[in-house]
């Protein structure tokens, strides 16, 4: 699933970095939760620290 910014500018979902936190993520692997999680982390791409309320430790 493709995403945009704000401009229409398409983001490549693969290119989305992945936190440390999400590594240790029981949804990490969850291709349910995969957009959402892809969401998040380009919402907070830009922040010096990564913040998940739905994280589940594995």
């Amino acid at each position: 699933m493709p995403y945009f910014d704000d401009d229409g500018n398409e983001i490549n979902p693969n290119l989305i970095s992945k936190p440390q936190l999400c590594l240790s993520c029981k949804k990490n692997d969850d291709p349910k939760e995969e957009n959402l999680c892809n969401l998040n982390r380009l919402d907070q791409s830009d922040e010096t620290e990564f913040k998940c309320y739905a994280y589940v430790s594995i």
